[in-house]
């Protein structure tokens, strides 16, 4: 019998701080000695280690499992978390709770692309948790996001402090590949639409480069010529042409809708990072760790999802394409940081050596961190004869994390099943977990769930221990 666990929707904002959460176990472990549970209920730790905030719930039916939260990115401009998110919400921490589950979440010691700092605050917090509580029979990873991609390198990193991982909408493809994606989409936007005046890479004054860009952007929306670079740009970073997760899908062939919500993706959440959080991350990487050096578009294009939309509007739009392409394969091209790569890569790049079960999960229409994500770590795992121990399912949804509670209770539950038997068999059959979210009841499913055969296009701009040559 399949286990339960809840989710969450995650609100979409600029300051994109993710969420996701779970239920326990139907079959969970007996209730375990721990000098942190109390008869009364549940007790709560919270403070400091190191200057990261955290958060730690021990329910009275403790079943020994410990469930460690990575939340997503908070931009370096925000203060830090706390208390500590140790679940997506508090509805879904009482669930856990009830089943027997303890929580447990850090802040880390600092925000933005914090992956350094998020990995040694999260194993600081597992030990803290071994003194002060006991340690744990298993402990199941998870987060949305940014979280996500902790998640994967948790266990990477530190494969013998825990039993599984559930990586949500996560950045999958590693630091580098993600962040090389966003300046391929950046530098055809500069090219085509901005003159070459923007800065992509040594961003010193973040807040006017991102004014800079909204601006350009809305108007280049305006004009038939404008809408047709701006889905070229989109495309070099396989946006979706879906936007809203309250609306349907455009048509295949509706590339005014699609080109509209690639523009509403750059507007209201990818241009943030392009062109502010990017500062962020060059000032903790100690340079520029992104290059396109060598990278043909016109085959990056053919490689897209979105390459039948650029060449329809190009066309409505009377642009040669060819022209455009040619431009930017003649534009100069920006060399990265050699030191700067070598930090990004550290934290991290996937290796594909999988010890534990993995479930990832992920919406077919996410535009900040996109599904090819999925595809990337994927095939690196494949490389090191382990798929066997990964599957992933897919929402068809607009939206980053943007799932029900219904359909995360389905993914863990399938995740406990796995590590419960040792056998994946037909659990994450579409049909079979749609069904399974429905059982949870209206309160779980504020729209259908969504659970869909689907699998990614390639993800444009790979890198994983692979390609990594220094």
């Amino acid at each position: 019998m399949k286990r339960r666990l809840l989710c969450v929707f995650v609100l979409l904002t600029l300051l994109c701080s993710l969420t996701v959460a779970f239920s326990g176990s139907a079959l969970a472990a007996s209730r375990t000695s721990s000098s942190c549970v109390t008869p009364g209920g549940t007790n709560t730790l919270h403070g400091t280690i190191e200057g990261a905030n955290y958060t730690i719930a021990v329910p009275a039916n403790w079943n020994g499992t410990l469930v460690l939260y990575s939340h997503g990115y908070v931009f370096a401009t925000s203060p830090l978390l706390n208390p500590a998110p140790d679940a997506g919400d508090s509805q879904t921490a009482a669930v856990l709770l009830q089943q027997g589950y303890a929580l447990a979440g850090s802040s880390y010691s600092q925000n933005g692309w914090a992956l350094q700092q998020a990995f040694h605050d999260q194993a600081a917090l597992l030990h803290f948790f071994d003194v002060t509580c006991g340690h744990p029979s298993r402990t199941i990873a998870w987060g949305h996001s940014l979280g996500g991609i902790i998640t994967a390198g948790l266990i990477q990193r530190f494969p013998n402090r825990f039993d599984a991982a559930l990586p949500m909408c996560g950045v999958l493809s590693g630091g580098i590949g993600t962040w090389n994606q966003a300046l391929d989409s950046a530098f055809a936007f500069d090219v085509l639409l901005a003159g070459n005046t923007l800065p992509l890479v040594h961003i010193t004054d973040p807040a006017t480069a991102f004014k800079q860009a909204e601006t350009i952007l809305a108007t280049a929306q305006t004009t038939a010529q404008g809408r047709a670079r701006i889905s070229l740009a989109a495309a070099l970073a396989n946006i979706p042409g879906w936007f809203d997760p309250t609306s349907p899908e455009p048509g295949s062939k509706d590339f005014t809708a699609q080109e509209q919500n690639q523009f509403l993706w750059q507007s209201k959440v990818d241009f943030a990072f392009a062109f502010f959080a990017r500062a962020e991350l060059e000032a903790r990487s100690g340079g520029n760790p992104s290059w396109n050096t060598g990278v043909n578009y016109r085959e990056q294009l053919e490689k897209s999802a979105d390459h039948q939309e650029v060449a329809a509007l190009y066309k409505q739009a009377g642009l040669s394409l060819k022209q455009d392409l040619k431009a930017l394969d003649a534009a100069p091209r920006i060399k990265a940081d050699p030191a700067a790569v070598a930090y990004l890569s550290k934290f991290i790049t996937f290796d594909g050596d999988l010890n534990m079960p993995v479930l990832t999960m992920h919406t077919t229409g996410d535009g900040l961190v996109v599904n090819q994500n999925e595809q990337a770590y994927a095939s690196v795992v494949r490389s090191q004869g382990d798929a066997s121990l990964l599957r992933q399912v897919f929402v068809h949804r607009a939206g980053h994390c943007t799932f029900t509670p219904a359909e995360t209770l389905a993914a863990f539950q399938t995740l406990i099943q796995r590590l419960d038997t040792g056998r994946w068999d037909d659990s994450t059959d579409p049909g079979l977990m749609n069904q399974e979210a429905i059982a949870f009841g209206p309160a779980f499913n504020p729209v259908p769930p969504a659970y869909i055969n689907f699998k990614p296009t390639v993800f444009l701009r790979p890198f994983d221990a692979r390609h990594d040559r220094r």
